[in-house]
């Protein structure tokens, strides 16, 4: 028997249950929003604008990284959850110590990639001169911060797969308070500046992994327990979750590496520029995380019930994924469209600023429902473990798409406009891959996990 705290996808009601899950991991993703927002208006108002550009030139890097994990880190959560379904306790067990010294290694790579290309990236990037030295500080000083935010991570999704999402939104309410109260304290107090931002956010991560590592230390109930002298690979378990983590992290890396094209398409036209399409970034975070929130739920619902073989409750469950995921995508973007300007407002007061991303809001918020069934459906197909496909069409309709739009079809008329366009394109084009391709159903009939003895339970 499980606690309360933790759900069992593979029996029970499925839209309650999918709710129970899928409330918590959104509720982690509006205080998460809060986070991302009161860092920028705080970066926005007490160290100025041109700080909020220099943040804002980082955030694709930072995204390509932490997406790049993600991903590899969504590889050891559909093992977790096919093997919790499935009840092969022992086999949890030994695939959370693979993880865990998998983020570590991984969070270490990262640290010393953030130190060592920052200047070469940001160069690359067509950072404006006036804003570099800001945005360099914020970065290296970020970078020392990824082992801590790679491990709360993936502990984090060791929790969700075994259908405990309450937990890691408690991590996340705690933190983000800590993060905000940094915040000010090192910018508005001891002025560090943007420096002092980054430095908030690596020791609210730092709280936040050794939070996550108590939780799985003093679990007793589930087969999650962290035990230290068991901290060692599984290399047959390591390679599987490489398998299926490796695609989806490189699908991540793709999608990046396109907005960081995007990004320097966008640097060209200045700091204004720059400047309202960091604020509308922020203002889209909701949608996007949100999204990414229903991936998530879909991901640890198809992987326990395809451990379980309950087959025609996985169907059944995609059904009701995308009942939740349209009402959901409406709702942020009516909100998103009614409050534009007072959301614009939180990030900027320069009238140049606020028009152009108001214009951008007014222009894409409306087509955000094109790419629910992208997320969805990778996400399922996904929990099978069938991530190779969902890379190759994220990476060929979307990633591919979009680096041929900037390099041959923008310049033929250079225009922020025809920047935003590329995205509503790309998103069509891969739901309508993302379709067909999850009618044919051979992602539901490869590989089944295969049976493990079970030592205990």
């Amino acid at each position: 028997m499980t606690r309360k705290r933790e759900i069992d996808l593979t029996q029970g009601r499925i839209f309650p249950q999918m709710v129970r899950f899928f409330v918590p991991i959104w509720c982690g993703i509006v205080f998460q929003q809060i986070y991302v927002t009161a860092d920028a208006v705080i970066i926005s108002k007490v160290v100025g604008e041109s700080a909020l550009a220099a943040v804002g030139c980082t955030t694709t890097f930072i995204n390509l990284l932490i997406g790049f994990f993600t991903g590899i880190g969504s590889g050891a959560t559909v093992v977790i959850a096919q093997y919790f379904g499935a009840r092969e306790h022992s086999m949890v067990r030994k695939a959370t110590h693979t993880a865990l010294v998998l983020a570590f290694i991984i969070g270490l790579c990262f640290l010393i990639l953030g130190l060592l290309i920052s200047p070469w990236l940001l160069h690359l990037l067509q950072t404006p001169a006036d804003i570099f030295d800001m945005a360099l500080r914020y970065l290296r000083v970020y970078s020392l911060g990824m082992i801590f935010s790679v491990v709360y991570n993936m502990g984090s999704g060791i929790l969700r797969a075994v259908g405990d999402a309450r937990r890691p939104v408690y991590i996340l309410v705690a933190t983000v308070v800590i993060n905000i109260f940094l915040d000010l304290l090192f910018t508005a107090v001891i002025r560090l500046g943007v420096g002092g931002a980054a430095l908030a956010t690596i020791l609210s991560q730092a709280i936040a992994m050794i939070l996550v590592l108590a939780c799985l230390y003093r679990e007793r109930e589930l087969p999650i327990q962290l035990r230290f002298r068991e901290l060692r690979p599984d290399f047959r378990l390591l390679w599987r979750i490489t398998r299926i983590g490796l695609p989806t992290g490189i699908q991540s890396t793709m999608f990046d590496l396109s907005n960081l094209l995007i990004q320097a398409s966008v640097n060209f036209f200045g700091t204004s520029t720059i400047t309202a399409w960091t604020a509308y970034s922020n203002i889209s975070l909701l949608f996007w995380m949100s999204v990414s929130a229903m991936g998530t739920t879909m991901t640890t619902f198809t992987g326990q019930n395809f451990g379980a073989g309950n087959l025609d409750r996985l169907r059944r469950g995609v059904r009701t994924g995308i009942a939740l995921a349209a009402a959901g995508c409406l709702i942020i973007t009516l909100l998103t469209i009614l409050f534009r300007y007072p959301l614009t407002h939180l990030f900027a007061t320069d009238p140049e600023v606020v028009q152009i991303c108001i214009r951008m809001i007014l222009f894409l918020t409306p087509t955000y429902i094109t790419y629910m069934c992208i997320e969805l459906f990778s996400g399922v197909i996904r929990g099978t473990g069938e991530a190779l496909v969902p890379m190759i069409i994220t990476g060929s309709s979307i990633c591919l798409f979009r680096v041929v739009w900037v390099l041959w079809i923008l310049p033929l008329h250079n225009t922020l406009d025809m920047i935003c366009l590329s995205y509503p394109i790309s998103w069509c084009i891969g739901t309508v891959a993302f379709l067909i391709y999850y009618k044919k159903g051979k992602w539901l009939t490869k590989r089944l996990p295969a049976a493990e003895p079970s030592k205990s339970n």
